[in-house]
């Protein structure tokens, strides 16, 4: 949205009411200043009719001459003159006495009209005289942000009061048609109420200084709205465009609406991205009570934008910019507003268009926020919010001329995609984050894509005094994070630190990285043991570290130091020589074989299995001449106890044959 830009009529009260005096005495006449000589206390009414395109006043003069005759002197006064609103005509002037009272212009400028009553008698000391004074307010046509807008659609007007000055009494009292919301847009009147007859009344009431007064009422009619509609080519996106405007005022169908159309297709080859929307867009003229008294509303959730009848080309080209920069793309209020006014102005000078933003003058300095601190619309003092726009502006001419054209559209690209800062080198898709960058994520997108800093533009015109604090931990964490980085020498820090980073949560992510150096220092201690031992790393630490996180990864590095550790333990335990004792004792068993085992199971990931292969042979090596000392005792023993019953058998088997033969003799002899 962008603040009303409509020139309010200056005062030049010409002394508030000029009045001529002509005073007849026996000699020749005196001319005296009037102020307080002659008093003029008015009741005006305003009767608004939209339908000729004019609204007539009339006033209710009552003049009273102050003056006092003297022996010699007698005053009285027979014109005077009365400063009304600039652009009026048909005045008329009349009374109930005699003569012919006339009313003629004496002076015409940009900002009154000075009236030359003649009042067709004379007003002599201490008389009074009432005049009907009547004139008319006409609707001449010409640019939209003309004062005078009457019309069956649309009437806006300033309204004044007439007295002289220093003189209270006066009031003012101004009747709409029925069927007109009449707001009340600078200025101050009684609040609008309505008539028997369902007309509209404002009314001032009797005004102490009726100099001082001044309104500016702008009321519309809800009427049907003419509507065209045209299909746009938005970088290859045909793109329904509906363009809604009164129906007296096609004018402004035909102006805005060959604008917007024009602007779109540039919009979108400057910023970089095609059509934002699912769907057209509907641009609706529109007063400024409806656009939340500014002269352009641009609501994203139904694609309608609201622009006042009123609305400079400028405005135009900014609202048409929110189809882009509307809250999706980023987040914040001062973002949207400041690249939705750089881009409209962009793209001006190519569509042959003047325009100009708001300037940041010393006045609007006198009110400067932090951009953080600009709040929603209608909760933000007008100063302020009239600083925010014109700061905005400067913020993002800075912003995109250190990023440059190139670099300014990628980060778009990357924020309307959902991807954040921090991506990993060489991954194979990039990390997306949830919902559009604030105004940390695009310090971040920004220094990204362009490798340059950007903090303190931020520190100058965006952060409040509670973010500075940020933008520090912020420097110091991003330092760290660089030295890691480097430190991981190709490896991807895990995932869990560069969210932290991009959620600017600083402690956080110092205390990870603190945690993933510890890693990536037993990284470099694995290394140096396993090429000692002989063995090759597995990858797993590596995907650990990437894809699980830190913790894992130290359990990780861990385990491949203790699986090393057994492995150098087993190999440690093998014999130089192997002897008898220690062949014998290995009968069974593959030590050599296991600790082969061990350094593939190793090299795959198998931390488990290498540890327990070479477990086994080191346990193997190291108990082997023990248990071949037992094994031979044990066979030395075997071989005795073969031997003994051997010797037992035979000496069985000589006994067996013994007996037989004597036996056998016997029988023999018959014995």
């Amino acid at each position: 949205m962008i603040g009303r830009r409509i020139v309010v009529l200056a005062f030049a009260l010409v002394a508030a009411v000029g009045l001529s005096v002509a005073p007849v005495a026996p000699v020749a006449p005196e001319v005296r200043a009037a102020a307080p000589g002659l008093t003029i206390v008015s009741s005006a009414v305003y009767d608004v009719q939209p339908e000729a395109h004019r609204v007539h006043v009339s006033l209710d003069l009552q003049l009273t001459n102050r003056l006092r005759d003297t022996k010699t002197r007698r005053f009285y006064f027979d014109r005077a003159f009365l400063s009304v609103l600039p652009g009026t005509e048909n005045y008329k002037l009349t009374w109930s006495g005699g003569g012919t009272p006339r009313a003629k212009v004496s002076n015409r400028t940009a900002t009154y009209t000075v009236l030359e009553l003649d009042l067709g008698a004379r007003l002599y000391s201490g008389k009074s005289a009432e005049y009907k004074l009547a004139f008319d307010i006409v609707d001449k046509g010409g640019t939209p942000t003309r004062q005078v807008r009457l019309s069956p659609s649309l009437v806006s007007f300033p309204v004044w009061a007439f007295a002289t000055d220093s003189t209270s009494g006066s009031s003012v009292r101004v009747t709409f048609p029925a069927g007109f919301k009449v707001e009340i847009d600078q200025g101050s009147i009684g609040a609008p109420r309505t008539a028997s007859d369902g007309t509209t009344v404002l009314e001032s009431g009797k005004l102490a200084k009726p100099l001082s007064f001044f309104a500016y009422l702008v009321a519309d009619r809800p009427a049907d709205l003419a509507s065209r509609a045209v299909t746009v080519d938005v970088g290859g996106t045909p793109v329904q465009l509906t363009i809604q405007s009164w129906p007296d005022d096609l004018a402004w169908s035909q102006r805005v609406g060959g604008l917007v159309e024009k602007a779109l297709p540039a919009l979108s080859t400057q910023i970089g991205l095609p059509w934002p929307r699912q769907g057209g867009l509907d641009v609706r003229e529109a007063v400024s009570r409806s656009t939340g008294g500014y002269a352009g509303l641009f609501d994203p959730a139904g694609g309608a934008v609201e622009v006042a009848y009123y609305a400079s080309d400028t405005v135009v080209l900014h609202e048409a910019a929110h189809a882009w920069f509307n809250g999706a793309l980023l987040a914040d209020r001062w973002a949207n507003e400041a690249f939705a006014s750089y881009y409209g102005l962009a793209v001006a000078p190519a569509l042959k268009v003047k325009a100009s933003g708001p300037s940041l003058t010393k006045e609007l300095e006198a009110s400067r926020i932090p951009l953080n601190a600009w709040g929603p619309v209608g909760e933000v003092d007008p100063k302020a919010e009239a600083y925010a726009y014109a700061a905005s502006l400067e913020l993002a001419r800075a912003i995109v001329e250190r990023a440059g054209a190139s670099a300014i559209r990628s980060v778009w690209s990357d924020a309307a995609a959902g991807i954040g800062a921090y991506q990993p080198a060489g991954a194979a898709a990039p990390e997306t984050v949830q919902g559009p960058p604030d105004w940390r994520g695009l310090l971040d997108l920004l220094e990204a894509h362009t490798s340059k800093p950007f903090d303190d533009l931020w520190r100058t015109w965006v952060a409040r005094d509670t973010d500075r604090s940020l933008l520090d931990a912020r420097a110091a964490a991003r330092i760290r994070y660089d030295a890691v980085v480097q430190s991981a020498d190709g490896w991807q820090l895990p995932r869990d630190v560069r969210d932290a980073m991009r959620s600017w949560r600083f402690d956080e992510a110092t205390s990870m990285l603190d945690d993933a150096q510890a890693v990536l220092d037993q990284r470099a201690t694995i290394e140096q043991d396993a090429a000692a031992a002989g063995l090759t790393p597995p990858p797993t630490l590596k995907t650990t570290f990437e894809g699980t996180g830190v913790a894992a990864a130290n359990q990780e590095a861990a385990a491949e130091l203790q699986a090393i550790a057994t492995y150098q333990a087993a190999a440690a335990a093998r014999p130089a020589d192997s002897d008898m004792l220690q062949a014998l004792g290995s009968i069974g068993a593959d030590p050599s074989g296991d600790l082969a085992r061990a350094k593939t199971l190793f090299a795959s990931g198998d931390l488990a299995g290498s540890t327990a292969a070479a477990g086994a042979a080191g346990s193997t090596w190291l108990s082997a001449a023990d248990i071949g000392r037992g094994r031979a005792v044990s066979l030395a023993l075997l071989a005795l106890a073969v031997v003994f019953a051997v010797v037992l058998g035979a000496s069985w088997v000589r006994g067996r044959r013994r007996r037989a033969h004597v036996t056998m003799t016997a029988e023999d002899l018959g014995i």
